[in-house]
């Protein structure tokens, strides 16, 4: 698989990763509704197979459940250990109510926590999950934080998730930012014109969530599909699976599927494709719930789109 130098580190990344939000499962404010464990397994199993080299996940993920279940996954895995991220800064109590903490002593047990529950000696990259909201003067303790777990070698890397250029810059002020992890498909192309040009200039790694728009893109939904998702799957409540956005995004999903069998590909593979060829964007975070959905879009890095491809999705 084609492999990609992630910013300012020394790992050398697959350009499509395994993303393990969905499998953390249900049972809270941001589940994907049921989720079998053994299901979940196999398809981390999967995707190392098939030359995966890195996943994403999250101690929100099922409220630490995404984080038990990698690593139940890595224990019966026998070839080379791929490199784990996982993110903090979202912290839960013990009735499931979930509440953002970038402080700095918080930020050290959550570390602590995802070691244990990953069962590994440190972190690959540990990422800020969300920034702060309406206060960005505690992105620099938090961030302090995070630079002073690197020191200490809990961590190997540090980034961020879903910032904007002023919060990076403050980062960056304590310590090199490795790498952001912000939304980016087709129907949110939000990072374009000065997100991915400033990661670019700085040398930050730029992994994407949500290439195919939490399957949105992949071809495989309908309106009746959307209509029957589980009331404690968060796509129910999503402006782009409701009026009036969903019509003109399953119209997008079938303009993918065309231009997927013109060369032999679905249109979650596409989709991904498209998103992989901004020269910024380092790598994708690819979701799978089950080793089917693997081998359906875990080799999208080896797509290559024509200009016309591109022209035709591109197009309002």
């Amino acid at each position: 698989m084609i492999k990609k130098k992630l910013g300012n580190s020394d790992l050398e990344i697959t350009t499509v990763g395994f993303g393990a939000w969905a499998i953390g499962g249900a049972g809270y404010d941001f589940g994907w509704g049921h989720q079998e464990d053994k299901e979940s397994i196999d398809a981390i199993i999967r995707a190392l197979e098939l030359g995966i080299n890195w996943i994403d996940t999250a101690a929100i993920y099922g409220l630490g459940h995404s984080e038990e279940i990698v690593a139940k996954a890595l224990s019966r895995w026998n070839g080379n250990k791929p490199f784990v991220f996982t993110k903090c800064s979202m912290v839960w109590d013990n009735e499931k109510n979930i509440t953002l903490s970038h402080n700095p002593d918080s930020i050290r047990k959550e570390c602590e926590s995802s070691l244990k529950r990953l069962n590994v000696d440190f972190i690959d990259l540990y990422q800020v999950h969300w920034p702060p909201k309406n206060n960005d003067d505690i992105i620099e303790p938090a961030w302090e934080m995070m630079a002073k777990l690197k020191e200490e070698g809990k961590v190997k890397w540090i980034g961020v998730s879903n910032f904007n250029i002023a919060q990076l810059k403050i980062a960056q002020k304590i310590a090199p930012v490795t790498s952001l992890q912000p939304p980016y498909n087709l129907i949110n192309r939000i990072i374009e014109p000065e997100i991915l040009p400033f990661c670019k200039e700085n040398n930050i790694g730029v992994i994407v969530y949500s290439p195919m728009s939490s399957g949105l893109l992949t071809g495989t939904f309908s309106k009746e599909r959307v209509a029957n998702l589980a009331a404690d799957d968060w796509r129910s409540k999503s402006a782009n699976f409701l009026e009036p956005k969903l019509t003109k995004n399953l119209e997008l999903a079938d303009r993918l599927k065309s231009i997927g069998k013109k060369n032999n590909r679905n249109a979650g593979e596409v989709a991904i494709a498209w998103v992989l060829k901004n020269p910024a964007v380092t790598a994708a975070i690819v979701g799978a719930r089950n080793p089917n959905q693997v081998n359906g879009v875990m080799k999208a890095g080896e797509v290559k789109l024509t200009d016309q491809d591109i022209s035709e999705l591109e197009k309002p």
